[in-house]
């Protein structure tokens, strides 16, 4: 059979051969805007490897929700950041979740060979960064870049480049589907709940997890009620509501009973800080009925940012902390610091997990303590659609993945 140039969605090549083409979701500086607009199909180069770097066939990848900033151009140029990181191409392809098949490895590639079936984790780093072979965390390392975002050739493609310490076990009783669903979200949760001294998640914590049918809020709800903590869920509908029932939490509040969202009226304002001040009031009071005592949540997995951090850090409980993954409402963060310094709570940035942290998290998938979350599986054709729900918060729940190489099969 002659070997193609590039071989069409769901044609795997024969084992072993690498085409000079392939098929990928790609986002340009010129078309920066929405995602059902920036994210478009196009035929770009298969990207080359390295000595250390890992060619992976895609099965699945996942969505999250930095390829939908990608794709506006906001809170970064993707495309500029890498020009300045000295990679020449001028196109940033997404994707940062994924599983599939080592196709093809680097000479000085050692613990990965190819045909194995590999998660995708998420992040990379210089081995030599003089900031981690000091000790320093790799996931804030000056090196350090998530894939599909900072490094502009994810998963949303034929073809992903990998390093060789991106590559993790495929739990092989889940379909391609759920095995590109959860590292990202997993261990982004897993982080917020067990990587900071002094506030790891303990048995009867409450924990109040905002977006809770979400990708990081199911995620969050399954690791603390393992725990043994309460998970109080926030959503935006009973049927969300309902869902966040089933991974494991007490009880849910719907947060469109409330009209106080929004940057903190300035405290000089007294009659709108004390509107405000009630709304957080009568919002905390729905967490003690869903606890059943007046208990304030230790832990609160925040990501809506502006419309809900002032609510968040009012309704902590004193010594606790609100750990802050992302900002979909905006970026401008306002609180109460009477709230903050006299109670002596912690505001605390978490973004994914270092690699014990995702190892972590595919061992309790593969024990099958920790499920995927697979909400909605789309066509490759249908990334750009996927990205624009998740960024209306239309159709949902859990975690989407986005089908690349892989023919659906049943959970084993």
């Amino acid at each position: 059979m002659p070997l193609k140039q590039v071989y069409e969605i769901g044609e795997q090549p024969p084992f072993g051969v690498v085409p000079e083409l392939m098929f990928a979701q790609v986002v340009r500086a010129a078309r920066f805007g929405e995602p059902r607009d920036a994210i478009r199909m196009e035929v770009v180069p298969v990207p080359p490897i390295g000595p250390r770097d890992v060619l992976v066939y895609v099965m699945s990848a996942g969505i999250n929700y930095n390829n939908i900033w990608a794709s506006l151009g906001v809170p970064l140029d993707v495309i500029e950041f890498h020009k300045r990181d000295g990679d020449p191409s001028d196109f940033h392809i997404g994707g940062t979740d994924g599983a599939g098949i080592v196709w093809a490895v680097g000479s000085e590639v050692t613990s990965v060979r190819p045909g194995q079936e590999i998660v995708v984790y998420p992040h990379a780093w210089d081995e030599n960064d003089p900031f981690v072979v000091n000790g320093g965390d790799p996931i804030v390392a000056p090196s350090g870049r998530p894939l599909g975002y900072l490094s502009s050739w994810g998963t949303f493609a034929q073809f992903a480049r990998l390093k060789e310490c991106q590559c993790l076990p495929r739990p092989q009783h889940l379909t391609w589907e759920e095995s590109a669903a959860y590292m990202v979200s997993g261990a982004t949760a897993y982080r917020m709940l067990t990587g900071f001294a002094e506030h790891t998640v303990r048995e009867n914590d409450v924990v109040l997890v905002w977006g809770a049918a979400g990708g990081v809020g199911c995620m969050a709800v399954q690791i603390a009620t393992m725990a043994g903590a309460i998970a109080v869920a926030v959503v935006s509908s009973e049927q969300r509501g309902r869902y966040c029932l089933e991974q494991g939490c007490r009880g849910y509040i719907d947060r469109r009973k409330f009209r106080h969202w929004g940057p903190l009226p300035h405290w000089t304002d007294t009659n709108r800080y004390q509107e405000w001040l009630e709304g957080a009031r009568q919002f905390g009071s729905e967490i003690w009925n869903i606890v059943g005592a007046r208990r304030n949540p230790r832990i609160v997995i925040e990501h809506p940012g502006e419309a809900t951090l002032p609510t968040s850090l009012y309704v902590c409980d004193t010594s606790g902390m609100v750990a802050i993954c992302g900002g979909t409402s905006g970026y401008h963060a306002s609180f109460d610091l009477r709230h903050h310094w006299t109670r002596q709570k912690r505001v605390q940035g978490a973004q994914l997990g270092d690699r014990r942290e995702g190892a972590k998290v595919n061992e309790l998938v593969s024990a099958r303590r920790l499920d995927p979350c697979v909400g909605k599986t789309f066509r490759f054709d249908e990334t750009a659609l996927a990205h624009q729900l998740l960024r209306e918060s239309r159709d949902c729940f859990g975690n989407s993945v986005v089908r690349v190489g892989c023919a659906s099969r049943e959970r084993a």
